[in-house]
């Protein structure tokens, strides 16, 4: 189950906002019951990229096995 504040990575490519699959966020806000989440999306330097409202099936939980990766930010 995803609550606010966890770790999710991104499913799919979000070009809009210059967001890949893959890229990690953070939910601050969980809507009904885990059908839908507001996720941040921030920079190396913690500044946001995005805050995007996303369903299930955008994110999944970050497994403690995945090691996270950097990569530069796409232009919007």
């Amino acid at each position: 189950m995803i609550r606010e504040l966890d770790s999710v990575v991104l499913a799919r490519d979000l070009p809009k906002y210059g967001l890949k699959a893959g890229d990690v966020g953070a939910v601050v806000h969980v809507y009904q019951g885990g059908k839908g989440f507001e996720v941040e999306f921030v920079s190396g330097e913690g500044a946001t990229v995005a805050v995007v409202t996303l369903d299930r099936e955008d994110v999944r939980p970050m497994k403690g096995e995945e090691i996270l990766h950097v990569r530069a930010l796409a232009s919007v």
